[in-house]
């Protein structure tokens, strides 16, 4: 959440800074969820899309944020995937707003 996606593709080291996620949770959840599939080149370096981004950041409010188990997380997005987007989405802009809240409250705090 660090950065935007403004790349057609990115590697595994940029995805896992960009949402936090370290990237052997990131090759676990590719064996857990049919849905996270990045492509490989010839040399299997993985090249995440903007799409497949957007999933991880899913993956993670289901499973890191909301607690869920792999089976239920997988469960939740095979039936309700628009909602999961809509409320992962809505977590990460409230992130987004407290951390820039923060930093304002930080600098006034040095103005003192």
């Amino acid at each position: 959440m660090k950065e935007s996606t403004s790349k057609r593709y990115y590697k595994i080291s940029e995805v896992a800074e960009m949402t936090d996620v370290v990237q052997s949770t990131l090759r676990f959840w590719e064996t857990q969820f049919s849905i996270l599939a990045p492509r490989r080149n010839d040399r299997g370096t993985r090249f995440y899309t903007p799409a497949d981004i957007e999933t991880v950041r899913m993956i993670k409010y289901l499973v890191h944020d909301k607690g869920l188990k792999i089976e239920a997380a997988k469960e939740e997005l095979r039936i309700n995937r628009d909602g999961v987007t809509r409320k992962a989405e809505a977590l990460r802009r409230l992130t987004n707003v407290r951390d820039r809240l923060q930093t304002l409250i930080d600098s006034l705090h040095k103005l003192r």
